[in-house]
């Protein structure tokens, strides 16, 4: 196996080298093998002739990018710079890119969000059919809506909480900035040496500005105190470790930031508290911010949490979801404190 391609390997050295991975880095065998697939996926499209004008963010970012985070995060947020996918409707509209209305936000909204389809079924499948073809990857991609799936044949059990999918969302409203350059390996690299694993390169939202995109979107679940808390207590442990990492006080210290992010949101998440009033994402910067959740909406968090550790996507960082809670209640406070 000496320096061969994971994806050139016949499937019992493949499924070899994975176990060996899970046993040295005590992660999930099916999640080193999804991983695998998200560099991959993350690697065509970064090397494609659009890819320069793509902003890879979210989660994912944070634990592939930037090892701010050890969650393991399945799937691919990606913004496609507003001012290079649609041009005609952002004219001289300045540095954010903002509609300078809502009714002209409902306007770009519809019109990115049709033209977003077709490219990804027209531009972004075909990318990921021929790169995937090309280097050996025996995988099936498919276009729905703004999302482009990447199907492949797992080789290990799970109980269906990670799927054998890769998803990739775009999005086309934002400028994806500010952001840099960031090198992205697969985990198991650094524990089956003998193989090479896809390795990618993409632009990479800031984490400071993940940092304010998480926060806001935690406030309003606040506020709202309702919605299923599938998936969502991810953002809460996440903040916790950009705050370990030292990400959460430079945020909080970049009100700049923050604020961009707050008319952003403003503009294109318009989104009511459960009293029926607007949620003002500039209040959440300016003193209001709200991390910590009550009553059921809390409870649906707590449920989900309980499943990500049950499901090892936290590798080995498994503190108590009550422990998270306290610490998302002192980065409310410091944050109002500013």
């Amino acid at each position: 196996m000496h320096e061969t391609p994971f994806q050139a390997l016949p499937a019992a050295n493949r499924y070899n080298a994975l176990e060996m991975a899970e046993e040295r880095s005590h992660c999930p065998a099916y999640l080193l093998e999804k991983d695998v697939w998200v560099v991959e996926t993350l690697r065509i499209l970064f090397e494609s002739p659009f890819g320069g004008d793509l902003t890879f963010k979210g989660g994912t970012s944070l634990s592939k990018a930037w090892r701010a985070i050890r969650r393991f995060s399945e799937d691919i947020d990606i913004t496609y710079d507003i001012r290079a996918f649609a041009p005609d409707l952002v004219g001289d509209a300045g540095k954010e890119a903002l509609p300078p209305t809502r009714s002209q936000e409902k306007r770009w909204t519809k019109a990115i969000r049709n033209r977003l389809a077709v490219w990804v079924r027209e531009r972004a499948l075909p990318t990921v059919e021929r790169g995937l073809a090309r280097n050996g990857f025996a995988a099936r991609a498919r276009a729905e809506g703004e999302r482009l799936y990447v199907d492949y044949d797992t080789m290990f059990d799970n109980d269906g909480f990670i799927r054998p999918t890769v998803i990739a969302e775009f999005g086309a409203r934002s400028t994806g900035e500010p952001r840099e350059r960031r090198p992205v390996a697969c985990d198991a690299a650094a524990f089956a040496p003998s193989v090479v694993f896809p390795t990618a390169r993409p632009w990479v939202m800031r984490s400071e500005r993940t940092f304010w995109e998480k926060a806001t979107s935690m406030h309003v679940f606040c506020l709202r105190r309702k919605g299923r808390g599938n998936r969502l207590s991810r953002h809460w442990h996440d903040l916790v470790r950009l705050d370990d990492a030292g990400i959460a006080q430079t945020a909080l210290a970049d009100r700049a930031l923050g604020f961009a992010v707050a008319r952003h949101k403003a503009m294109f998440f318009v989104e009511n508290a459960a009293d029926g009033r607007r949620i003002d994402y500039v209040a959440a910067i300016s003193g209001g911010l709200r991390l910590v959740p009550t009553g059921a909406a809390l409870d649906a968090l707590a449920e989900d949490y309980a499943q990500m550790l049950e499901n090892g996507m936290l590798l080995g960082d498994e503190d108590p979801f009550d422990k998270i809670l306290e610490r998302c209640a002192d980065i409310e406070r410091r944050a109002n404190a500013l």
